[in-house]
């Protein structure tokens, strides 16, 4: 499948941004927002579908509250971020609560309407002791995944994420101690591309609703592939869904149960639909034999996926006066740390891989693509002691609207004492 990069940052919309809001700065497209919202609902489906968006991946309360009204649900990985749904105005029955952290304030969550699903046995005993008699999901591991690395596979032995599919008898047993019933059955099976991999874990799946009779859900999460660079290989939508739509459907034929269908996704609403602007603040060179170096004034600090993962996002340099030169660089970012490399080699944050751009000069602005999931919401904020970023929605009737002001060094250190 081909990748289209977004084209919402040229030189002059990025020059209006910084000159209100100057850089580093997160900015999102709402445009493309609200197409990947559209596309999410049309996943195909056999007997009703619900999105929920995967709210880790960007969790500013103006994204929460579009989707919201596009008709997306809410998926928290955290109870803190069930709080930060509801305060950015969500209803708690349709946020859905699966932690690797037991909250503190279950009771309370699941007294709100929240949704619940158990990722452990522990979790399940949890909710049985608050709840004796009421309805939960439980996620399961499946002992199969998917992901473009080994750190971004949360299915198999491999995986702390889920009850061991081997452990169903000790799901039905606590289920039997505390009169609960299993209405849902989740698994995640990591960031892959792989629709065969997606068939064979919604069979898996389908063999596991079987075992539990009061299942109504089957929720297969997110971690659907999206490609930010050009050539690389994005998940099939279609393909997977129809896969799956296949699977329940075989499956209320031959038990008459008709399954609903739950997805979770974050990526793929978001990665491509926003960018981190930056400016090139300094190029210095290791000689004749070594590298050429463009250093911004971004970094780990607003997009640390290229340091513990590899990954790769597109990087383009906006001049008023683009050079027609191109010259091979290594593009740093500005933290004190050997780690701190946004063109490291794919899939290999150790190793340094040249991109080839035009000349760069100390003043350009330099936009990384492919910045709008698990880029904000995933950063060693103040690390250095740098303050958080700004982000910004360009709206689609061309206006700027910030939706979260540049943190200062007085709030960075507020809470010290």
């Amino acid at each position: 499948m081909k990748v289209e990069q977004p084209k919402f940052l040229d030189w002059r919309t990025a020059k209006r941004i910084a000159d209100k809001y100057s850089t580093p700065c997160y900015v999102y497209d709402e445009s493309s927002l609200i197409r990947q919202a559209r596309a999410a609902l049309a996943f195909p489906n056999a007997f009703g579908l619900t999105v929920r968006y995967a709210m880790k991946a960007a969790s500013n309360a103006y994204i929460l509250r579009l989707f919201d009204s596009l008709g997306l649900h809410m998926d928290a990985s955290s109870a803190y971020e069930v709080e930060r749904a509801m305060l950015a105005g969500i209803n708690p029955e349709r946020i859905s609560l699966s932690s690797q952290e037991l909250p503190k304030n279950l009771r309370e969550i699941v007294g709100l309407g929240v949704s619940y699903n158990a990722c452990s046995i522990l979790q399940l005993e949890a909710f049985g002791k608050i709840a004796p008699g009421g309805a939960v999901g439980v996620r399961m591991n499946p002992g199969l995944g998917s992901g473009g690395t080994r750190r971004t596979n949360v299915g198999g032995p491999a995986s702390s994420f889920g009850i061991w599919h081997e452990y169903i008898p000790q799901i039905k047993k606590t289920a039997k101690k505390y009169g609960l019933k299993i209405v849902r059955i989740h698994t995640h099976i990591g960031s892959g591309s792989d629709p065969a991999v997606w068939s064979k874990v919604a069979e898996m799946s389908m063999n596991t609703v079987e075992q539990f009779a009061d299942v109504e859900i089957l929720d297969m999460g997110g971690g659907f592939k999206v490609g930010r660079m050009a050539g690389e290989k994005s998940a099939d939508f279609q393909k997977i869904g129809k896969s799956v739509a296949k699977h329940i459907r075989e499956f209320a034929k031959r038990t008459g149960r008709k399954i609903r269908f739950e997805i979770e996704p974050g990526t793929f609403l978001l990665a491509n639909c926003g960018a981190v602007l930056a400016r090139v603040q300094d190029i210095c060179d290791t000689g004749r034999d070594g590298y050429k170096f463009i250093k911004l004034d971004s970094g780990m600090t607003d997009i640390l996926r290229p340091s513990i993962y590899g990954a790769q996002h597109p990087i383009s340099i906006l001049s008023e006066k683009p050079e027609s030169r191109t010259e091979k660089y290594i593009v740093v970012g500005h933290c004190c740390e050997s780690g701190d490399i946004l063109t490291p080699a794919p899939g290999d944050p150790e190793a340094l891989s040249p991109r080839r751009m035009p000349k760069a000069k100390i003043g350009d602005f330099c936009v990384i693509g492919g910045a709008g999931a698990y880029c904000s919401s995933m950063s060693p904020n103040n690390y250095n002691s740098y303050p958080a970023s700004p982000e910004v929605v360009l709206l689609k009737n061309g206006r700027l609207k910030a939706i979260r002001r540049r943190q200062t060094l007085e709030q960075i250190v507020e809470n010290e004492i």
